[in-house]
């Protein structure tokens, strides 16, 4: 039951801060609209962001946690808190020294991810300009990460996961309240991410004090504990971020798109990452410390169980979100968009590739649950293998795709050349957002199969998926029944539509509820782990 409530606890905070992150976009897009401008800022933001997720959300702390989990269960506290100090200091001093080269190399950092730029100088030297601006942002949310692996370890979920929403506070001030004083007012935005860096990292220090815990930075890459970190860190720089590594390489392919693209592919990522923020993400971070706590006892049963429980919960949660979505692509980002600079033809571009990214939202959410399985038993090396294959067949689906579409919308005709053609006819976006969703499948699957050899993969009984595409499919009809075609949404006043969408929602919702309910779903088969047989060896 700690488990499913700190799961919800995690998501309840995570909700509050994707409902400002829908308010941010909102802002974005009604003060900015979909331009070049636009696509500047977010290659600008993606790169520090990708960072992030590289070495804070991902490398990082996929191999912290685990390591402090074994720590903590030791019961030394000095030893704990030592390792605390000399983990803050080196990742401060690594990080001084690629913050330091990002900001003096950040115009070739713009020409190597999104070259696309390089036709337009005044875009190639903005992006620039708002990246010497956002990249130190690294410096302070990677410390946040060590902050929030430090609490979920203890047991503390709410707070960390309620941090980020200071980043959504701060882009919305800076738009609204900062954006005319700029003779460019898109680079109050790069200004908004370098605060929110600074206030994430600072509302976290009080707690960490109240634990005992607050870190002293003290660089000691000689440290035991630091040195396992590092090690582990190796390969999952490579694995653990997969799907970010394929997000950039979206921009970079995108920035030789029609324009805007970079722009479409941001606002259909937003709406997908809302529910694998909420659930996947949360699934993820209360999983891991749990399943590092079952290994180090050596727990093997309750092991599995854990997972299966995370994978049927994801299960119930990651379907209806990907139908849900999909079918109501459109009127939602009318609803959340469709205001001031955000044209309707945004609208549909946006949709569109909110749609292709849909079909790989179950297996993102399966990805983030089915990597700590590797990560808490400190085994990096298989899931790197997994990512190299999964980001080679996405490269190569990515072009695959973004030619076939664009084949398609040219009328089979290349006549003006490749790059011309790329960069003529809107639509050829969503090819990257289907790559990046097969490359997720194909990245779930792998990571499914080679728990088999460790007897830890997941099992799912047939009626569990079948239960769940039932519902899932009442949903969608329930849904398309009583919803209004796009050209109502985009007549509508913002009441109407909000009204609208509310009710399309909850309908959605209690027919995919009351299938699941007929079908013998009932809740308690989501509160816990079910232990099955008495195996506790771990291998």
């Amino acid at each position: 039951m700690s488990l499913l409530r700190n799961t919800f606890t995690f998501g309840a905070m995570t909700l509050v801060s994707r409902i400002l992150g829908f308010a941010r976009d909102v802002v974005l897009a009604r003060w900015f609209g979909a331009t070049a401008a636009t696509d500047a800022f977010f290659v600008a933001f993606k790169i520090p962001n990708f960072l992030r997720r590289l070495f804070a959300e991902g490398s990082f702390s996929l191999a912290f946690v685990p390591v402090l989990a074994e720590y903590r269960e030791k019961g030394d506290q000095a030893a704990m808190k030592s390792l605390i100090d000399a983990t803050a200091g080196s990742l401060m001093a690594v990080l001084l020294v690629i913050t330091g080269i990002g900001v003096l190399a950040a115009p070739m950092f713009i020409s190597i991810f999104a070259p696309g730029f390089h036709d337009s100088p005044e875009q190639h030297a903005l992006a620039a300009d708002m990246l010497r601006v956002t990249f130190p942002y690294l410096l302070f949310i990677a410390l946040t990460a060590l902050s929030g692996g430090i609490l979920n370890t203890l047991g503390r979920f709410a707070l960390p996961a309620l941090t980020p929403a200071l980043l959504n506070v701060s882009l919305i001030t800076a738009a609204v309240a900062f954006s005319a004083w700029f003779e460019v007012p898109v680079m109050a935005l790069a200004w908004g991410v370098l605060v929110a860096g600074v206030l994430q990292l600072a509302v976290q220090l009080p707690s960490l004090a109240r634990h005992g815990v607050l870190p002293v930075p003290k660089p000691n890459f000689g440290h035991p504990g630091v040195r396992r970190i590092m090690k582990l860190m190796v390969p999952t720089l490579f694995g653990s971020s997969v799907a970010q590594i394929s997000l950039l390489l979206d921009v970079l392919i995108a920035s030789l798109l029609i324009e805007a693209s970079i722009s479409w592919l941001y606002y259909g990522d937003r709406l997908m990452e809302f529910p694998l923020g909420m659930f996947g993400v949360a699934l993820s971070v209360v999983i891991l410390p749990t399943l590092s706590s079952l290994h180090t006892r050596n727990h093997r049963a309750e092991f599995r169980s854990t997972l299966e429980w995370a994978m049927l919960l994801g299960l119930v949660i990651g379907v209806p979100s990907a139908v849900g979505l999909a079918v109501v692509a459109e009127p939602l980002v009318v609803t959340l968009f469709q205001y001031g600079a955000f044209t309707g033809h945004d609208v549909q571009m946006a949709a569109l590739a909110l749609s292709a990214y849909c079909i790989g939202l179950p297996a993102f959410i399966g990805v983030k649950i089915l990597a700590p399985a590797y990560f808490s038993r400190q085994d990096t090396k298989t899931p790197v293998k997994i990512a190299v294959i999964a980001l080679g067949v996405n490269m190569l689906l990515n072009v695959v795709f973004v030619m076939l579409i664009t084949w398609h919308l040219a009328g089979g005709d290349f006549g003006d050349g490749l790059f011309a053609t790329l960069a003529a006819y809107p639509g050829a976006h969503a090819g990257l957002a289907l790559a990046s969703s097969a490359s997720a499948w194909l990245n779930f699957g792998l990571l499914w199969r080679n728990l088999r050899a460790p007897g830890l993969s997941p099992h799912l009984p047939l009626r569990h998926l079948a239960q769940v595409a039932l519902a899932s499919l009442a949903m969608a009809g329930a849904v398309l029944a009583i919803q209004p075609d796009t050209a109502t949404w985009l007549e509508a006043g913002v009441v109407w539509r909000i009204g609208w969408l509310s009710a399309v929602v909850g309908v959605g919702a209690a027919a995919y509820g009351l299938i699941l309910l007929l079908t013998g779903v009932r809740p308690h088969h989501l509160a816990r782990p079910l232990v099955r047989g008495g195996e506790d060896s771990q291998r």
